[in-house]
């Protein structure tokens, strides 16, 4: 008796919680819906939201382009280096550059910037919410957030590609040409729309999961604290799944 007790409450407790979880996600969806057609709406780029548009993106990404971009170069560097000098050791230099584009440009750098444009954002997230509104503050904020996922991604993609050409061949123009076929094997139409693709999702995530959850727990009266490891934990859910997806589809 008292088992069939413990394990009604266990089933309970955990059917609660997969509620729970179903409507959080539900709010988040529906939150992504509506800021995505608030976006697109011509009202919302009248002249006072684009001033303030303008402002967010200056912040989120013009005033870290720089140094983010610098980082992304050295750490492109030393995995550049390492990578072909390891192929060369064991006799196949000509992977490595397929491999550096594949793995660094594709995968790592599209993730990394979603992460660091969160990671940036998150102290301003809840100070947006303060008294704010969707249509001039909590929109504007959703547009530069997305805005500088693909920046930031485009961006160091295009200063990867060209550490890697450096460390290979030099300044030499030499090798341009083979250099860019390869490059052109590599985004074939079909990697360069998943890429295309996958950096978008990553921004419209990063865009408004945050966000989102912040706005569900100060509704619920949770708090800042409670907010923060709750919009984190979907939000990296989120990336692993579009990441996931992305890697099942190019493999499959």
């Amino acid at each position: 008796m008292r088992q069939n007790t413990l394990s009604r409450s266990v089933f309970g407790t955990l059917g609660n919680a997969c509620v729970r979880s179903a409507i959080s996600w539900w709010r988040v969806i529906h939150f992504s819906a509506v800021a995505l057609v608030m976006a697109l709406s011509p009202s919302i780029y009248d002249r006072e939201n684009r001033i303030v548009i303008a402002k967010n993106i200056y912040t989120s990404t013009w005033q870290v382009l720089l140094w983010f971009t610098s980082l992304c170069a050295l750490i492109s560097l030393v995995l550049v280096r390492i990578i072909v000098v390891t192929a060369i050791s064991y006799g196949l230099s000509q992977y490595a550059l397929e491999v550096v584009v594949q793995v660094l440009v594709l995968e790592l750098i599209p993730l990394g910037a979603a992460l660091f444009v969160v990671l940036h954002s998150n102290r301003e997230i809840s100070s947006t919410l303060i008294g704010s509104s969707m249509h001039t503050d909590i929109v504007p904020r959703v547009i530069a957030m997305a805005f500088a996922v693909v920046t930031l991604a485009a961006v160091s993609s295009l200063v990867a590609l060209v550490m890697a050409y450096v460390v290979v061949y030099g300044f030499s123009p030499w090798g341009f040409a083979e250099y860019t076929r390869m490059v052109g094997r590599v985004f074939d139409p079909g990697v360069a729309v998943a890429f295309i693709l996958k950096t978008i999702l990553f921004s419209l995530a990063v865009a408004v999961i945050p966000i989102a959850s912040a706005m569900q727990a100060r509704h619920e009266s949770i708090g800042e604290l409670g907010s923060v490891p709750q919009g984190m934990v979907r939000l990296f859910l989120a990336l692993v799944l579009i990441e996931g997806a992305s890697l099942a589809i190019k493999f499959i």
